[in-house]
Parts: C-alpha cells; structure tokens; sequence
C-alpha cells in the first residue's frame, strides 16, 4: 500500500493561511502608524516654534519681538535657565514661556534670581506646580478658555491697552497689593505682583496675545509691548525638557530628573494599557467551539501506533507512564472476568481481593505488580509486561 506523500500535516498553517490570519492586525496597526504620523506631522507643523522670538509662524512670536527691538528693548533668547539667570539685572525684564516644565530645584534657582535683581519677571501659564516656589501667596483655580476680557482694575498697562485676548490660567490673590486684572468668572487672568524696590512679577494665565496671530487683535499688541519692554534688556527664556537641572546635586540623580519629567497622569495610562492588553488576551484566548472529529489521511495499523508511543516513551524515558498504561489496560480487561464492576477496576480494595479468590497467589505480589512502583529501568520495565500478559492468561483459563 502507497502512502501519499505530504509536507504538511492537517493541522499545519500554510503560508496563505497565515496571511489570512495576519493581514487584519497588520492592517490595523499599519493604519494606526499612519494616523499616527499624520497628527504628529500635523501637529509638529502648526506649532513649530512655540513661543519662539525667532519664529515668524502662527504660534511664534517674532512680531512682538521686532517691535520691542523697534522701540530700543534688547532681545536676547536663552536655551537654558543658566544662561536665563546669569543674563538678568536690574534693568532687565525676564520672560519664561513655560515655567511649568522647570523641576523643583530650577523653580527654586529661578526664585532666587528673581529676588536678587530689581527688574521684572513675566511667567506665561503658571499653574499650580510652579505658583508656589515662584510666586508664593498666588494660588492657582481653575483654568478657562481664552476670550476677549476687560482690564477691570487700576494697573497703567491695562487700562491703556483695553480689552484683550485672555484666559488660560486664573489665580487667587491672597495679598491686597497685588493687581488683578481681566476677571474671568471673578478670578484674574493677569496679576502683577509687586516686589522689594522697582522689582515685581507678572503673572499672565495664557500666552494668546504674544502669538503672531493674535498680536494684531483688541490691545494684545500695546500690552505686550508695555510689560515687556518696561526694561531696556528683555531676556526670552523658553524652558525645555533637554534643559539641564540647575542644581549639581540634582545632575548627579539621573532617576530623581526623569521622574520629575513623568507627566502627572501616567498611572492613568499605565491602567488604561493594562486593561487593553488583558481585553485583547481575552480576545485572543477565547475558546473557538468544540472541537471537531476529523478523518486521518491514511490508515494506521495499531501495532504501528502502538510501536510508535512506545518509541515516544522510550525517547522521553517515561517507563512510569508506560507501566501506568500497561498496568491500567491490564486491570481493565481482568475486572470483568472476575466480576469486578469497571467503574471499580482500578481500586485496591475491590479488585486484589476478588483476584486472590480466583488466583491463588500472595497478596503482596498482585499488589506489586497492579498497582506496584515504577520500573527501575528498561529490562524491568519489560519483566512487568511479560508479567501483566501471564497473570492475564492465567484469570483467563482458570
């Protein structure tokens, strides 16, 4: 008889089938990779150069800047709060972007140079991790959007400049000499916060009106204008998560830096990404239904199935398992014969007694070789078959 020749079995995946399988996640995560790319690049593009004195882009601020250099206001951009700190004096006004990004030693320097100089310190969208190191006594509420708001307070510079685009942060004035102005649902959008001699800090809840875009609107140019250019020297700094800490002691601690720079809501997506991976094993492990009996492609001899699980055992040297199965095939067939229900075929108690009856022999001997230990090596291994066979034959013909 010839067997057909195949290079896979029945329950083997061929390449078309694995394609079939795999194409949807791939497609899926292709599609996630682009829309990926496509909002960064998106994103990347409308705000390249946030801030930036340099940039002449929407959310730039390269127009506020040449009109302070008009007016005579040196305009020096710093990359670092070293640079930031060591170029302010007396007669300099300070301007930090983004002091929210600053680690609490940088907060603490940035305090300090500002206390140390009679010149002014302007923060965009200060909020509540940095309000209390650089400007204690301010708290932070919550925020608002940005909208056109009136001055509704006595500080020169507001009420030249009218009405303009404000929002963002909103703060709460714990001290009655500083000046709130542009209230939002009762809480100002701007505070200037008077310190020893000409010094003071002004706090501006949102960066809208130095945008290249919006500076043109309302009085966002003359306000701008007014708190920046107070001074002949106007230092830009623009903070950044490359920006080296500023205490050497804070360098030395590369894990204390990074978990500063971990965003505050990172339990949350760390929960939201557990919860996914366990719906998608749940996905992946659910049980595809029962299974299904199928036809084997040729027929085997069962003294070549047997030959080939006794190859299996060998290989793997089971000899316990291999005298389990022999043991077990042997009680099967013998408890009938002795009247043995085959529910109870394989319990000591029932079935040793009902073969002493019916084979004379001791005890201790069927109890060894039914239900005895494993086989110390292959040789007894075979001396319990030829033994199981003989006691077999032996219930048989008595």
């Amino acid at each position: 008889m010839t067997r057909p020749a195949t290079s896979t079995t029945s329950t083997s995946l061929g390449p078309r089938q694995i394609w079939a399988r795999a194409r949807g996640p791939l497609l899926l995560l292709l599609l996630l990779l682009i829309g990926g790319l496509a909002l960064a690049t998106m994103r990347s593009t409308d705000h390249q150069g946030r801030l930036d004195p340099r940039s002449a882009d929407p959310y730039g601020s390269r127009a506020v800047a040449e009109l302070l250099t008009a007016q005579g206001v040196t305009v020096d951009v710093a990359g670092t709060l070293t640079e930031a700190t060591s170029a302010t004096a007396d007669d300099t006004t300070l301007l930090v972007t983004t002091p929210d990004l600053l680690t609490e030693q940088q907060q603490s320097r940035l305090h300090e140079a500002m206390t140390r100089h009679a010149g002014r310190t302007v923060l965009l969208g200060a909020g509540a991790p940095s309000l209390a190191t650089l400007v204690p006594g301010i708290d932070a509420a919550r925020s608002t959007t940005t909208s056109t708001l009136e001055p509704a307070c006595d500080l020169p510079a507001a009420t030249r400049a009218g009405s303009v685009d404000l929002g963002g942060e909103r703060y709460g004035t714990g001290t009655t000499t500083a000046d709130a102005c542009y209230l939002s649902d009762g809480l100002p959008t701007l505070v200037r916060v008077p310190g020893p001699g000409t010094a003071d800090t002004v706090l501006l809840g949102s960066p809208d009106l130095l945008y290249n875009k919006h500076l043109a609107q309302q009085g966002n140019a003359s306000l701008a204008l007014q708190l920046l250019g107070s001074r002949p020297h106007l230092v830009w700094y623009l903070p950044s998560l490359t920006d080296a800490p500023a205490d050497p002691e804070a360098a030395d601690d590369p894990t204390g830096a990074f978990l500063e720079l971990i965003p505050s809501g990172w339990l949350w997506g760390a929960l939201q990404l557990a919860v996914a991976v366990v719906l998608a094993a749940v996905w992946r492990g659910r049980r595809l239904g029962a299974l299904v009996p199928e036809q084997l492609p040729v027929a085997v001899r069962a003294s070549e199935a047997t030959e080939g699980r006794a190859r299996l055992y060998r290989k793997a040297d089971a000899r316990d398992r291999a005298a389990t199965v022999l043991r077990t095939a042997t009680r099967g067939r013998i408890a009938p014969l002795l009247g043995v229900p085959a529910r109870d075929a394989h319990s000591p108690d029932l079935l040793l007694p009902a073969l002493s009856a019916r084979v004379p022999a001791g005890a201790g001997t069927h109890q060894d070789l039914l239900f005895g230990p494993a086989p110390a090596d292959d040789a007894a291994l075979i001396r319990l078959a030829d033994q199981l066979d003989a006691l077999e034959r032996e219930v048989r013909t008595s």
